[in-house]
C-alpha cells in the first residue's frame, strides 16, 4: 500500500521519472517556459522550486548540490547568474502552471509551465509588489500616531482641493477675453 507516498509515480520506474524531470527543469530553465502534461507540470515544480532556492545562495555546495540533479553546466551558470537574481526578493512560487486545452490524440490534460518573473504581460504587477511595504506589530506607544496620520490625510485633501479650484476657474475667465 502506498499509505501517506505522496510522490507522482508519472508511470514511470524512478531512474526513468528522475532523469525526465532533470531534463524537464532544464528546458524549464533554458527556454524559460515548456508545454508538457498537467501531471508533469505539477511534478517539475515540486522538484524544480527548491533547485531554484537553493541557487539562491551562490556557494559552492549548493552549486554541487543542484548540479548533483540537473547534471548540466550551462543550465547552473544560467541558473545561479540569471535566474537566482531575479527571485532573490521572491520567497518562493517561483513557477506558474497555466492550464491549456486537451491534447488532440489522446486527451490529456495540458498545461504550460513557466518562471514567474520572465512573463512579459505579469511582469508589471511583479515589479511593484517588490516594494515591500513594513508592517507594524502591536499598537504603538500612543494614540496620538492613528490621529497624526488622519490629519496628514485632511491637509493632503484640503490642498487638493483649492489647487482643483482654481483650475476649474481659469478656463471660465480666458473665454470671455477670447471673444
Amino acid at each position: 500500500m502506498r499509505h501517506g507516498k505522496k510522490v507522482n509515480h508519472l508511470g514511470r520506474t524512478d531512474s526513468h521519472r528522475k532523469a525526465m524531470l532533470a531534463n524537464m527543469a532544464t528546458s524549464l530553465i533554458k527556454a524559460k517556459r515548456i508545454t508538457t502534461t498537467l501531471a508533469k507540470a505539477k511534478a517539475l515544480r515540486t522538484y524544480v522550486e527548491p533547485l531554484i532556492t537553493k541557487a539562491k545562495n551562490d556557494t559552492t555546495h549548493s552549486r554541487r548540490t543542484v548540479f548533483s540533479y540537473l547534471q548540466d553546466k550551462e543550465v547552473i551558470t544560467i541558473l545561479f547568474r540569471e535566474v537566482a537574481e531575479k527571485v532573490a526578493n521572491r520567497p518562493g512560487g517561483y513557477t506558474r502552471i497555466i492550464k491549456l486545452n486537451n491534447r488532440q490524440g489522446d486527451n490529456a490534460e495540458m498545461a504550460l509551465i513557466e518562471l514567474v518573473d520572465y512573463n512579459e504581460v505579469y511582469g508589471k504587477e511583479v515589479e511593484a509588489k517588490e516594494e515591500k511595504k513594513t508592517t507594524r506589530r502591536g499598537r504603538s506607544k500612543s494614540a496620538a500616531a492613528p490621529k497624526k496620520a488622519a490629519e496628514a490625510k485632511a491637509e493632503v485633501a484640503e490642498e487638493a482641493a483649492p489647487e482643483a479650484a482654481p483650475a476649474e476657474e481659469a478656463p471660465a475667465t480666458e473665454e470671455p477675453k477670447g471673444e
